[in-house]
């Protein structure tokens, strides 16, 4: 869906591709330049309501997507993902960074150069990721709503969320507190890292490290 500067109702734009319907769509990322659309449907047998079932069942229906808005066509770019989360551009514009959220990994899908239409493994997390977002500086953040083997006792804070080289390297983490699972981590103003999340009510703010 899209909705306007000045708000209002949204105005749907697509409702499937190849002919099978969207069951839980979840990240997007806008391409500036052309405008293109890059989306993730998390599944095609689970809605959101039941994303845990996606990871549980080892869900394999996933699929990543563009929306062009010149032709109003929607085009699947990969499919048989396990759980694909969130997606973003990178800063040169020839790859796309998915987040797996089963799997706890990024993996990289080219949409230009020699690789253009291929997915390779990008980088291994110590979470579950939720979106993924480009830092400014040719990484991401990624945000994760809990680590692999997370214990209710012992530590009272775990890893909220990552920031990834450009090669894939995780090179800085963020901790915060065990009822803090951010599902989005941005970058802006010079450091300043802005956290939602789909179960609080508010954005908090903390100055990044580096």
């Amino acid at each position: 869906m899209r909705v306007g500067p000045r708000g209002g109702e949204a105005t749907v734009l697509a409702t499937e591709a190849d002919g099978v319907p969207f069951r839980f769509t979840n990240g997007v990322d806008v391409d500036q330049v052309t405008s293109e659309v890059y989306f993730t449907d998390s599944s095609t047998r689970f809605p959101r309501s039941q994303n845990e079932r996606v990871t549980t069942t080892g869900d394999s229906t996933g699929r990543l997507m563009k929306y062009d808005p010149t032709t109003g066509h929607t085009a699947v770019l990969d499919s048989g993902m396990p759980y694909p989360n969130g997606v973003s551009l990178s800063a040169d514009r020839s790859h796309l960074v998915v987040a797996l959220t089963g799997p706890c990994k990024l993996v990289r899908h080219w949409i230009k150069g020699a690789k253009a239409g291929t997915s390779e493994p990008f980088a291994e997390l110590p979470g579950y990721p939720d979106n993924v977002r480009a830092d400014g500086k040719g990484g991401y953040w990624v945000a994760l709503n809990r680590e692999k083997s997370e214990s209710p006792y012992g530590s009272e804070d775990h890893v909220i969320a990552v920031r990834v080289s450009r090669s894939g390297k995780v090179v800085e983490k963020l901790r915060g507190p065990k009822n803090v699972r951010p599902s989005e981590v941005i970058e802006r103003d010079g450091g300043k890292l802005y956290l939602g999340s789909v179960e609080l009510n508010r954005v908090s703010i903390v100055k990044a490290t580096s």
